[in-house]
């Protein structure tokens, strides 16, 4: 007697689909959370211009009896924050709306919300990154002189702390600077030895951070690690990849943002159906805005390689 089997009946043994939307992974924004000047509000303008007015210099001379004091000038300075239009766009036709066995408008304007955030953070992070007080670890001179053993440990983090501290740069967390760094650096700070790297003194105080395999406070920094802190490849010697940990102050970074055309964040726009027979819609995200350092003192960048990174 023949058996009736699956294969015999093909018309019955369909694929069936998860109607759930799963997306790419994504990190979590980090960057744009930094921008803590804002500025009042202003008018209308392709630049916004923030003003920072000097110090005196000390007044440490004893004043006569009888003669008067002579005025010294007051001065300022600025920092200017050029607006540009940043945005990007998604358009679905009928057809895959139609045919879809999903709602793939609802998957567009998630993707494009993702988009926004990921975007303009990482602008936000290439301005943070070209800030001019850098450290390179080890014996590195400059980022094409790092090599595969210029990897992270806590002197460089305590010299760029005494640095911002140096520099009166104030900080973000109560008494604490801010430090993005990457998974790979982190691997190599918690790797340190002896008593005055990471380890040591974490099982002596707060062992189960070791257990956990988070960096947390240190060095008078609370740490985040992430992947979206930037790395070059083979930007070292050697064809190295250099990562660029940061650790800020407050007022380390100024955004603007047209009042009138754009908002604080970027915004999903839903776009015109222009088309003929209405088939195309686009959906996208536009701002008006941007970033610049608005204290220098306040940003200190550590140069290194990884010991799991590509050193080859």
């Amino acid at each position: 007697m023949a058996e009736t089997q699956v294969s015999s009946l093909a018309s019955v043994g369909t694929t069936a689909f998860d109607r759930q939307a799963y997306f790419a992974l994504r990190s979590k924004l980090q960057h744009m959370q930094f921008a803590t000047v804002k500025g009042a509000p202003y008018h209308t303008g392709g630049v916004v211009q923030f003003n920072i007015t000097d110090n005196l210099a000390p007044a440490t001379s004893a004043l006569s009896e009888t003669v008067d004091v002579t005025p010294v000038a007051m001065s300022d300075s600025t920092v200017n924050v050029t607006l540009v239009e940043y945005g990007n766009v998604v358009r679905t036709t009928k057809k895959a709306r139609g045919t879809a066995y999903r709602q793939i408008d609802s998957d567009a304007a998630n993707v494009i919300g993702y988009n926004a955030g990921d975007s303009i953070d990482q602008v936000a992070r290439d301005v943070l990154v070209g800030g001019t007080n850098v450290t390179y670890a080890n014996d590195a001179t400059s980022t094409a002189t790092i090599d595969s053993a210029d990897t992270l440990k806590s002197v460089d983090i305590r010299a760029a702390v005494a640095a911002l501290r140096g520099a009166s740069a104030p900080p973000l967390m109560g008494s604490l600077y801010a430090g993005i760094l990457h998974p790979d650096q982190a691997v190599d700070l918690r790797s340190e030895t002896g008593g005055a790297g990471w380890t040591e003194p974490v099982n002596n105080s707060d062992a189960p951070r070791r257990w956990n395999g988070v960096v947390g406070i240190y060095e008078g920094v609370g740490w985040i690690e992430t992947p979206r802190v930037r790395s070059t490849a083979d930007a070292g010697a050697s064809n190295v990849d250099v990562y660029d940990a940061l650790i800020l102050g407050d007022e380390a970074l100024a955004c603007a943002y047209s009042s009138s055309e754009s908002a604080a964040l970027p915004q999903v726009v839903r776009g015109e159906v222009t088309d003929t027979l209405r088939r195309l819609v686009p959906v996208g995200w536009y701002w008006l805005g941007g970033f610049n350092i608005f204290r220098e003192e306040c940003i200190h960048r550590i140069e290194t390689a990884s010991s799991i990174g590509d050193n080859a």
